[in-house]
């Protein structure tokens, strides 16, 4: 075990040193190429900061409206009655805008019913096997400046419920 800790602390500094002597060795101005990539991510956090501002007011309002709660409610009842509990529908909806408020809403969960609970495990595995879609696109989109994203957000959607359904099967066999 000590020695996977070990390693695992010595990893970052490795892979630093790697790149380091990579460029040292082929020529490259290092420190120069450092600060350019810098400059070059600054300005492409610049870039889509603002849809990262609308998307968190956006689930922001959602969240404090109780409109998300009234619609986890409602496809609770009108699809999955007993199939999944709203508390993990509106985890589901959200962790497609924002894992930042996903776990937000998982803390809550961990709060009322237990980190060891069957809801506890499920919404767990949902978080560790679903991804933020929508934010996700709208950041790499936009930052690479693509109109047409083709399959992508079906392909996506379709993962997203392969996870969230093993996610529940996982859950409820253990």
């Amino acid at each position: 075990m000590n020695l996977i800790l070990y390693l695992s602390d010595m990893i970052l500094p490795l892979v630093l040193f790697y790149f380091i002597a990579t460029g040292f060795l082929a020529g490259r101005p290092v420190y120069d190429d450092f600060v350019d990539g810098a400059k070059e991510g600054f300005s492409t956090v610049l870039g889509v900061l603002p849809t990262l501002i609308g998307l968190m007011a956006g689930v922001a309002a959602l969240r404090a409206s109780g409109f998300l709660d009234f619609l986890a409610g409602f496809l609770a009842r009108l699809f999955l009655e007993n199939l999944i509990m709203p508390e993990l529908i509106s985890v589901i909806l959200i962790k497609l805008f924002s894992s930042s408020a996903a776990t937000g809403l998982a803390l809550d969960i961990f709060r009322e019913y237990g980190t060891d609970s069957q809801i506890g495990l499920a919404v767990s595995l949902m978080l560790s096997c679903t991804e933020t879609i929508f934010y996700t696109m709208s950041v790499y989109y936009m930052s690479v400046k693509i109109k047409k994203t083709r399959y992508t957000l079906p392909g996506a959607l379709i993962a997203t419920a392969a996870g969230i359904i093993m996610s529940l099967i996982l859950s409820s066999s253990m």
